[in-house]
């Protein structure tokens, strides 16, 4: 029977959750030189991956067009690293965070809930230089956005999206990791646009109430490119939102806690969000780049299988010949998204099955997969030797690597694997953190600089990608306007 007492409609105060956003956000002072330094790293990263997304995806090309043909510059609209194209900010902001994202080789964050902070860089990038360039034109010196401020953007983006990372987790509720890109990303750019704290409230707010994209497009049998272009989809919406608080749009003040119609009622099985720490600078801090290309949970199991692949060799053993089957023990993680068989339909389908990536690396005698290897032009996508292996690999959950995964002091995201000879014997290597890990970080420097000149090279010559890397490292960087950065990425 129908509640017949009137609901109650007095004001209520804005969710604390989203009063601790945005105060966060106009209000932390970053001080951590770890942070800074890790910030610029996250920075060139991203534009690096974004460019190889272009230069290598065809699917990823065809996306970031113009929607109106011809309608290729839009004045005073945000102009597209790599290519010829100015777009309008929330286009332009799609097309951003999807480049970044498109190959699965930008940074990743890891908790209950797995993610990409760097996907944030689709909305804060494209804020910047809109906001930059049109202060400019008005003779608005006071109003441009530097690179500090992009980078202040970047970590507090980072801090939101990865402390909700921690103990929060959609995928247990079917909902996609891209719904904090779009919360982070709403806070940030509210703070850049310089609306009020109460417009950023309102922006917030809406975010959350937003219907939130299932996570069905990553996992099996539906795997498909729409992982690659939904934290565009997030980052357009996020600036969107922004937007229309500045209009002058109200916020909802209780979308996570009101009775009946909140988010935690309809959507989160009456869990309220546990933010285990308090918001700072520890994510960015903390945060995975991917030196290898390969899903952020397979990591350690490619390189284990490259350390396997190296004795096979030292033996004189060949994968297909000599391999009687292989057994992965790896993270829970791992074990629900990358954990597959059947046939492989796509690139987002290859790229998220650990199998495929194991038996790339054997056949490539122990060398890293690469992007290409992923795509459906791949000698490795048509070859029956892939499938042979893929066939003969089993997975199991090793409780010890899943505890370890969640536990803040050690967060590894281990994997060990045991191949099976022909001949009777076994050969057996172990991987606890993956290169790109902050424990690994002596090692992972030259590598990850490596990896940004070579992503950059694809689009740039070899001089303009020195002078592009030689102003990060410049004194004053953070005093260069975003849109002078942005034009250095033009084609």
């Amino acid at each position: 029977m129908h509640n017949s007492q009137p609901d109650d409609n007095s004001e209520r105060p804005y969710d604390e959750i989203i009063d601790r956003i945005v105060d966060y956000a106009y209000d932390y002072e970053i001080v951590s030189e770890a942070a800074w330094a890790r910030s610029k790293m996250a920075l060139i990263d991203s534009l690096g991956v974004a460019i190889e997304s272009l230069s290598l995806s065809k699917e990823c090309a065809s996306l970031i067009k113009p929607i109106i043909p011809g309608d290729a510059c839009v004045a005073g609209g945000f102009r597209l690293p790599g290519t010829t194209y100015t777009f309008d900010a929330l286009q332009g902001a799609f097309n951003m965070g999807a480049m970044i994202r498109y190959l699965d080789h930008n940074d990743a964050f890891s908790g209950a809930e797995w993610g990409h902070p760097s996907d944030n860089l689709g909305a804060i990038l494209v804020t910047a230089d809109i906001l930059t360039r049109d202060a400019l034109a008005r003779g608005k010196p006071d109003e441009v956005v530097t690179m500090k401020q992009v980078l202040i953007g970047l970590i507090k983006a980072y801090e939101i999206q990865g402390c909700f990372q921690i103990e929060n987790s959609f995928n247990r509720i079917g909902l996609d990791h891209t719904i904090l890109v779009k919360i982070a990303s709403t806070a940030i750019v509210s703070l850049i646009m310089g609306l009020s704290r109460e417009q950023a409230r309102a922006a917030v707010s809406h975010a959350w109430v937003d219907g939130h994209p299932l996570r069905i497009f990553r996992q099996a049998p539906n795997a498909g490119p729409r992982k690659g272009w939904a934290a565009g989809d997030a980052c357009m919406r996020a600036v969107h939102l922004a937007n229309l608080a500045r209009a002058g749009q109200p916020g909802i003040r209780t979308p996570l806690t009101a009775s009946r119609w909140g988010f935690y009622q309809v959507l989160n099985k009456d869990r309220e969000f546990q933010i285990p720490r308090p918001f700072g600078t520890w994510v960015v801090e903390n945060v995975i780049f991917k030196v290898l290309t390969a899903e952020g949970h397979g990591l350690t199991a490619v390189e284990a299988t490259m350390a396997a692949s190296r004795e096979l060799q030292a033996r004189g053993l060949d994968p297909i010949q000599d391999i009687k089957s292989i057994r992965v023990y790896t993270q829970e993680a791992a074990m629900i998204i990358i954990n597959k068989k059947g046939p492989l339909h796509n690139p987002a389908d290859r790229d998220h099955c650990l199998r495929y990536m194991m038996a790339v690396v054997l056949l490539k005698n122990g060398a890293e997969i690469e992007t290409e290897d992923y795509q459906d032009h791949s000698p490795w996508a048509r070859d029956p030797r892939v499938e042979a292996l893929r066939s003969i690999i089993s997975m199991e959950e090793d409780v010890q690597f899943t505890q370890d995964y969640h536990n803040p002091e050690i967060r590894s995201c281990g994997s060990a694997i045991e191949i099976s000879l022909k001949d009777g014997r076994t050969i057996s290597t172990r991987q606890d953190f993956p290169l790109g890990h902050i424990v690994r970080n002596e090692e992972t420097i030259p590598l990850f600089h490596k990896k940004a000149v070579r992503n950059l090279e694809l689009k740039f010559s070899k001089a303009e990608v020195a002078r592009i890397m030689a102003t990060l490292e410049q004194a004053d960087f953070d005093k260069l306007l975003a849109s002078n950065f942005i034009e250095m990425f033009q084609k």
